[in-house]
């Protein structure tokens, strides 16, 4: 099995910063396995893709709307991903989800693993 937990979620005023992240662990998680990625759902929306890193963090992909904004990182000798987020806008408030899954892809279909999410709120 493989338990995916986030923290750091929490208010922020627009323009705000806040750094997210996701522990991995579980019998069956093996870092040079498996790719890492955020996904975000704000209420009535779909899961939305925010970025991706490889085992070795030699690939990323990050949506377009983020990618100015927004770093993800991984730690593989710690099981840790992390997602820095910097200019924060309301349209970015959502609950935010760690993935896990063995191919590196934009499709929340594709992640076998999740966890239950931090919430971020982006709010004057």
């Amino acid at each position: 099995q493989v338990q995916l937990v986030e923290s750091g979620g929490g208010w922020v005023r627009p323009g705000g910063s806040v750094r997210l992240s996701c522990a991995a662990s579980g019998r069956t998680f093996n870092s040079t396995t498996y790719y890492l990625a955020w996904f975000r759902q704000a209420p009535g929306m779909g899961r939305e893709f925010v970025a991706a890193i490889g085992w070795n963090g030699g690939r990323i992909y990050q949506s377009d709307s983020v990618k100015a904004r927004f770093s993800i990182s991984r730690d593989n000798a710690k099981n840790t991903m992390d997602l820095q987020m910097n200019s924060l806008s309301p349209e970015d408030t959502a609950l935010y989800y760690c993935a896990a899954s063995t191919s590196l892809s934009m499709r929340p279909l594709l992640y076998d693993h999740w966890g239950q999410g931090t919430q971020v709120t982006v709010s004057s």
